[in-house]
């Protein structure tokens, strides 16, 4: 037992488990990358009108080409958003994400709304759903509305269920530093981000809604979270037109 405990205090050991672990990640991202080519252009071969889902996570959507990063489901195709994407120019007709772009740095976002732009069709539509800054930093108020209390207890059950005082607080900051966010955004830096990109024609809708027909409800985080309710609270969604 004492050579157990010593053998889990040494940092050589621990190095070179944290090693073996990096080692089997990276044969998996081996394996799934050698699977990629065939099953995108299977995918595009058998639909007209071609569409991707990045960060898809349990979401799989019939008829969309779903990619992530990790890989929960078999027919999910590995695709990290902060690399160049493998297609073409203007190969695509719409790409979605869902309570993705926060989940990486604002340069990230910027490289990874350009590649949408590069790989989509003239015409063609992006579609973010993301956690609203505004809407967030408003459960700070002094007087709040119903349903702001509401998700503030609804989110310290949720996930602080040890805090009892300046609730409020807590929940903002646990949204900036919980489930790996990186960068929250407003409307207005948003908007920004999509113009700057090069992106027209944006607008923004609540989850589910959507003037074209192939994006509305395809959002699932209400069913992650386990309450539409509250989802509808704390999202935006921004689509943009190439």
């Amino acid at each position: 037992m004492k050579l157990v405990k010593h053998l889990k205090r040494s940092q050589f050991i621990v190095g070179v488990v944290r090693t073996l672990r990096g080692l089997r990640g990276d044969l998996q991202v081996v394996v799934w990358r050698s699977k990629r080519n065939s099953r995108i252009a299977a995918y595009l071969k058998a639909h007209s009108v071609k569409k991707m889902q990045l960060a898809t996570s349990n979401n799989l959507l019939d008829g969309w080409l779903n990619t992530d990063i990790f890989l929960n489901h078999d027919p999910v195709v590995y695709l990290d958003a902060t690399q160049r994407f493998p297609f073409g120019d203007n190969t695509l007709d719409y790409i979605i994400a869902e309570h993705m772009i926060e989940h990486i740095d604002y340069e990230a976002g910027q490289f990874m709304l350009s590649e949408c732009l590069r790989v989509l069709k003239p015409g063609g539509r992006v579609r973010f759903a993301t956690p609203d800054l505004t809407v967030i930093l408003s459960l700070h108020a002094k007087e709040k509305t119903e349903v702001q209390r509401f998700y503030i207890d609804w989110s310290i059950a949720r996930s602080m269920p040890e805090v009892r005082e300046c609730k409020d607080t807590f929940v903002i900051n646990n949204m900036f530093r919980a489930w790996g966010h990186c960068f929250l955004y407003d409307r207005q830096t948003l908007q920004h981000a999509l113009d700057a990109s090069g992106f027209r024609d944006i607008k923004f809708y609540k989850p589910g809604e959507s003037e074209d027909p192939n994006l509305r409800n395809v959002e699932a985080h209400g069913r992650e979270i386990g309450s539409e309710d509250m989802n509808q609270f704390e999202t935006m969604v921004v689509e943009g037109c190439k």
